[in-house]
């Protein structure tokens, strides 16, 4: 996944109007393959099954120009979660019971290194990478102990 190094820091207001007031609903990591349907439906939005050998991908494309990938395992838990489009998905809900423990990591973060670039995120048990400007947002969160065996994190676009 490409991450560009411009303009996160001046679209950080933009991100938190997003996440505040977001109207966009995804599966959150962890959760089970039944919410998918459920995303597909508020997203107003068509859906794509790809398959692979160790998982299958979800990609639900909005005509608003929202794509987000939900990965799921052949256990049927969404391990991990990818997005591009004009805005920052509403990270709350793509994130589930991990959005605190990224908020708190984001935090630290950012005032240990005020700046501009991507961010990455590496907790224990959680890795969020995300990068972009107003119109161009790309990002991805996954949970390395839940990846499939043979999942490399480079299949995750």
């Amino acid at each position: 996944m490409g991450f560009r190094q411009t303009g996160v820091a001046r679209a950080m207001p933009v991100l938190g109007f997003v996440c505040l007031f977001g109207s966009v609903a995804f599966a959150s990591l962890g959760s089970d393959i039944t919410s998918i349907e459920a995303d597909q439906a508020h997203m107003q939005a068509s859906r794509k099954i790809l398959t692979a050998a160790q998982y299958t991908a979800h990609e639900i494309q909005s005509a608003d120009g929202m794509l987000v990938r939900e990965y799921v395992s052949p256990a049927g838990r969404v391990f991990a979660v990818t997005w591009r489009g004009p805005w920052m998905p509403d990270m709350h809900q793509l994130l589930g019971e991990y959005f605190d423990q990224y908020t708190q990591a984001r935090q630290v973060q950012s005032q240990m290194h005020a700046g501009r670039g991507p961010v990455r995120i590496e907790q224990p048990g959680l890795v969020v990478e995300l990068a972009g400007h107003p119109r161009s947002f790309v990002g991805r969160a996954y949970l390395p102990d839940q990846m499939p065996a043979g999942v490399q994190v480079e299949d995750l676009k």
